[in-house]
């Protein structure tokens, strides 16, 4: 089964994450499938960026996002 969440990089307490696909057997921060995207919380406004047409492939083979990557793509307008 795959999975399309966040992979948390970043210094300590500045937190930066890259939207990544991946099999749920592997760790947070561990080996992925293809890099779609990144979110940075830290920045004012929130920096959002996806790659669309990554996303609606994977999503369309069957592939499932967390909750905080539901609302992420969401926002950006990927899926309704």
């Amino acid at each position: 089964m795959v999975k399309i969440r966040l992979k948390r990089m970043g210094a300590h307490k500045k937190p930066f994450y890259r939207i990544v696909v991946a099999d749920v057997r592997a760790p947070r921060d561990g080996k992925f499938i293809e890099e779609i995207g990144y979110y940075n919380p830290m920045t004012e406004p929130k920096e959002i960026k996806i790659n669309e047409e990554a996303a609606q492939k994977w999503l369309s083979n069957g592939a499932q996002p967390t909750d905080t990557v539901k609302a992420l793509f969401k926002k950006s307008g990927i899926i309704k």
